[in-house]
């Protein structure tokens, strides 16, 4: 049997697969805005197991897969053995005999790589406490829609060193942009991570400098799922690190904004930033559709 191909993190797919996949989901958004019917994936069946809540991750897959003919299935730890304890290589294992491919978000990136290793079929990570690489896929099809390869060009990273952080400097390392990262002392991405982007990424506690001639300028909330308890404390660490006027006026004049979403307006964002002229972030969120329909493309039919 043919070992499977797992989208974990974006260092997964090498630098021309991602550029492949972004054109691909180019023309599947064009597709399906012309209302042309494509089922690649008539009969097949998609296992969503969410640990964690979610609007854009749940709703793009499961419509991702109605509209390429197949079917996807909600799991929470409600409704499966895996919040009674069973091993998740055991749920692994059983599942890859019933289903074609599963997506997992869960709080630790582990459990992936450990469903991943048990499996017989792709494992797409929907994000877990490292990453968010379907999150980048939508972000790079919404800048090259707009603005081209983002090969050499400026981002700026405003904020927490989370998941998202982590996958935009795997993207820079893969798509060969430059990353300026400003967040606050003690809420840095995690160094590893970091090392292996080399002279791609920057990192101050200047939001205006990180922010200087950028092309495209990107944050997150203060406090992700799994840390509500520290939202106070995050609050007044993250004060200095709002995206607003005076942080897009030191990007480039033909920034883009985005946010992955949830956002809270006048947090980590002004609302006259995430409702002005330069925000992209209603389509970069409609690109999750379009992003995982070439995703699961390329894992489902070509293994």
């Amino acid at each position: 049997m043919d070992t499977p191909r797992h989208f974990l993190q974006l260092t997964d797919l090498s630098s021309d697969e991602l550029r492949t996949l972004i054109t691909r989901a180019h023309e599947i958004k064009d597709m399906q805005h012309r209302g042309e019917i494509y089922e690649p994936l008539r009969n097949r069946v998609l296992a969503m197991i969410f640990e964690k809540s979610s609007t854009r991750t749940r709703v793009s897959f499961e419509t991702g897969m109605i509209q390429f003919g197949g079917q996807a299935i909600f799991l929470s730890p409600r409704d499966c053995q895996l919040g009674r304890g069973e091993a998740i290589e055991d749920t692994a294992r059983v599942l890859s005999g019933m289903v074609d491919a599963v997506m997992m978000r869960t709080f630790h990136h582990e459990d992936q790589q450990r469903f991943a290793a048990a499996a017989s079929i792709p494992v797409i990570n929907g994000l877990s406490d490292l990453y968010h690489p379907c999150q980048l896929l939508a972000d790079m099809q919404t800048y090259f829609s707009h603005r081209g390869d983002i090969r050499g060009q400026t981002v700026s990273w405003i904020g927490d060193g989370n998941n998202m952080c982590h996958s935009y400097i795997n993207a820079a390392i893969q798509l060969d942009f430059h990353l300026r990262i400003a967040c606050p002392k003690g809420y840095e991405p995690a160094p590893e991570i970091v090392h292996r982007a080399g002279s791609r990424v920057e990192i101050s506690q200047d939001p205006c400098l990180a922010a200087e001639g950028a092309q495209l300028v990107v944050t997150d909330v203060w406090a992700s799922m799994g840390q509500e308890e520290e939202a106070r404390h995050r609050e007044q660490a993250f004060a200095d690190y709002q995206v607003n006027k005076a942080v897009m006026a030191a990007a480039d004049k033909e920034a883009l904004f985005m946010h992955c979403l949830p956002a809270h307006r006048n947090e980590e964002v002004s609302a006259d930033v995430i409702d002005g002229p330069q925000s992209v972030v209603w389509e970069e969120a409609e690109n999750r559709l379009h992003a995982q329909k070439a995703l699961l493309e390329m894992l489902m039919t070509t293994g």
